[in-house]
């Protein structure tokens, strides 16, 4: 009959919902929340040298930023071969943890190039002279 349900097939519903529940290591986990870390905090220091050196300034070194934290944002997940909840819980760890840590970095390495180039009175990027 349509709607009866025997204890048999209620204990086998219940044993397949435990199994589609995915299980993460913690250990992994943070491992892998470190490699995120270090690569958004590496690409923030290298894209602030580039601002710095490029002479960007105000509006301009932001959107410079996010472009960089979205092209590392794309690598991250390309580097998990596009299966983001192997490796994570949910697709904002990889796209947004790190973000405003990476941005004080960033500051940092745009503000002390981009400093150099006006104290010498030119841009880094214009300094060899034909």
């Amino acid at each position: 009959m349509a709607g009866h349900s025997d204890s048999s097939s209620s204990e086998k519903k219940s044993s397949e919902a435990m199994n589609d529940v995915p299980t993460f290591s913690t250990e992994n986990m943070q491992n892998n929340m470190k490699v995120i870390y270090y690569s958004r905090t590496f690409m923030s220091i290298i894209g602030g040298v580039i601002a710095g050196i490029l002479g960007f300034t105000g509006f301009m070194g932001f959107i410079f930023y996010f472009l960089v934290m979205a092209i590392t944002s794309i690598g991250l997940i390309a580097k998990a071969k596009f299966s983001v909840h192997l490796y994570f819980d949910s697709w904002n760890r990889i796209i947004l943890d790190g973000f405003m840590g990476g941005l004080m970095s960033f500051v940092l390495f745009w503000t002390y190039p981009f400093f150099l180039a006006v104290l010498h009175g030119h841009t880094i990027a214009l300094a060899v002279k034909p």
